[in-house]
C-alpha cells in the first residue's frame, strides 16, 4: 500500500517564477501538495529559457534548470490580463490553502488578486508574497534581480581577491537562502490556521532573508568598527586554508587547518619534510604571516596526488579536506549522494530521461521525493479546468477562443 505524503490534500496556487518561489512549491509538491503553476504565453517562467538545454536544442520544455525546480507540479496557461482570467483564478483560490506569488509589489493588486480581494473569496486563505525588498519601504518598488541583490546585501564586496575588484557570481546566491524561510513561514501560517481557523498574509523580503548570512560582517562593524574585505581563499583562523592543485586536469582539493594539532597531522601525512620544521610555520600566527610561501609549498606537495587520495589521507588524521567536485563527480562518483538516492531519474515526454533532486532531508514516516516530472508548458490547462474546476467543454472552448486560456 502506497504511503500517504505529509502534505497530501494541501492545495497551492503558484504564481512564482525563476528560482526561489519554484523551489518552495517544488518542495511542497514533493510532499504531496497539489501545486498548480500559473504561466501565460506572454510570460512563461524565465527558467524555461535558461541553459543547459537537453540535446543542446533550445525549447520551453527542454531546460535543465526548469526541470529541476518544477517537478511535482501542474502547469496551467492563463492570461491574467483578461477579466475572465481573474475569475478562473478566484475559482482556484476558493478551493486552495495557499497562494504564493513573486511579482513586484502592487502587481497582484492591479490584477484584482491581492490578499484583500482573495480573502473575500476564501476567508482563511494563506497568501505569501516574496519580493526583493518586501512590500513597503523606500526600495520596495525598485526593479532588481537576485544577482544584483547579492551586491545590495554586501556579499559581492566579500567575494574575490583583496587586490582585485569584487566578483559577481553567475548564480544568484540569495535565491537559495530565502526558500527555507518561506517554508517555515508557510508551515507556521498553516499551524496558526489549524488552531484558529484564520488565514493570514506573509510578506517576505529576500534582502532580509539573505542578510542573515552577513551577520559576522554586521557584528564586526557594529562591535569593532571594522569593515571586512575580500580575502580570496584565506581565513584568518586557519592556515593553510585554500584550494590546492592535484594530479589531473583541473583537479583540486580544499584543505583547512585550524590549529597546531591539525598542522602536525598534516606534516606527518606529508612525511615531515624539512621545511615544515621552520619557525615560520610552527604556530598558526606564524603560518598566517607566511601564508604565501606556505601555499606554494603545500601546492607543490598536493600535485602528486589525486584529490580523492588527498581527501581520504587527510580526513583519516582529522584534517578537513574535500574534493572540489565537478558535475560528473556529483552524478557519477559521489557515493554519499548515490547511497541516499539524492538524484532521481524521471521521464519527460519531450526531454526524455533526466535527473531531478530530492529534498535534502528524509521524513521517517512519509515519502519526500518528486511525484512527477516537470510539466510541459501549459500541459495541464485542460485537466485543471475540466477535472479540478469541473468546467464544461463549452465553457473551456469559449475561454480558449477568448484568449483567456492557451
Amino acid at each position: 500500500m502506497k504511503k500517504r505524503c505529509a502534505l497530501e490534500g494541501l492545495k497551492v496556487v503558484d504564481f512564482s517564477w525563476i528560482f526561489t518561489g519554484p523551489m518552495v512549491t517544488k518542495y511542497l509538491g514533493d510532499h504531496g501538495a497539489e501545486v498548480i503553476k500559473i504561466e501565460s504565453a506572454v510570460r512563461p517562467d524565465g527558467t524555461r529559457l535558461m541553459t543547459p538545454f537537453a540535446g543542446g536544442e533550445m525549447g520551453l520544455n527542454r531546460s535543465g534548470v526548469y526541470a529541476n525546480y518544477n517537478a511535482s507540479k501542474y502547469s496551467m496557461n492563463l492570461n491574467l490580463r483578461e477579466a475572465r482570467g481573474e475569475e478562473v483564478v478566484k475559482k482556484l483560490v476558493k478551493r486552495a490553502d495557499i497562494v504564493l506569488e513573486t511579482f513586484g509589489p502592487g502587481v497582484m493588486g492591479r490584477l484584482g488578486l491581492d490578499y484583500d480581494n482573495l480573502r473575500q473569496v476564501k476567508p482563511d486563505i494563506i497568501m505569501l508574497s516574496m519580493s526583493m525588498f518586501g512590500q513597503y519601504g523606500p526600495y520596495a518598488n525598485q526593479p532588481t534581480f537576485g544577482q544584483l541583490l547579492q551586491a545590495t546585501n554586501g556579499f559581492v564586496h566579500l567575494l574575490g581577491w583583496p587586490d582585485r575588484s569584487p566578483a559577481l557570481p553567475v548564480a544568484a546566491y540569495t535565491d537559495y537562502i530565502a526558500p527555507w524561510y518561506v517554508l517555515v513561514a508557510l508551515m507556521a501560517a498553516l499551524d496558526y490556521r489549524r488552531r484558529t481557523g484564520k488565514g493570514q498574509y506573509v510578506d517576505l523580503a529576500m534582502q532580509e532573508a539573505s542578510v542573515h548570512l552577513a551577520s559576522p560582517v554586521v557584528m564586526d562593524y557594529t562591535v569593532n568598527g571594522r569593515i571586512q574585505n575580500r580575502m580570496g581563499n584565506r581565513n584568518p583562523g586557519a592556515a593553510p586554508h585554500g584550494v590546492y592543485p592535484c594530479k589531473g586536469r583541473e583537479r583540486w582539493c580544499a584543505i583547512a587547518v585550524f590549529n597546531d594539532k591539525e598542522w602536525q597531522s598534516l606534516c606527518k601525512v606529508m612525511g615531515n619534510p624539512e621545511w615544515t620544521k621552520s619557525s615560520k610555520f610552527d604556530t598558526l600566527l606564524h603560518r598566517t604571516e607566511n601564508i604565501e610561501e606556505l601555499d606554494k609549498l603545500i601546492g607543490a606537495w598536493t600535485r602528486s596526488y589525486t584529490p580523492e587520495e588527498l581527501m581520504v589521507k587527510l580526513q583519516a588524521v582529522g584534517v578537513a579536506a574535500g574534493v572540489v567536485q565537478t558535475g560528473e563527480d556529483l552524478v557519477d562518483h559521489d557515493p554519499q549522494l548515490r547511497h541516499r538516492r539524492h538524484f532521481v531519474e524521471m521521464e519527460h515526454a519531450e526531454m526524455g530521461k533526466h535527473l531531478t533532486e530530492r529534498p535534502p532531508y528524509r521524513l521517517s514516516k512519509t515519502p519526500s521525493e518528486p511525484q512527477r516530472p516537470f510539466p510541459s508548458f501549459g500541459e495541464h490547462t485542460e485537466y485543471v479546468c475540466k477535472e479540478i474546476l469541473d468546467m464544461g467543454d463549452e465553457e473551456f472552448a469559449e475561454l480558449i477562443g477568448a484568449g483567456v486560456l492557451a
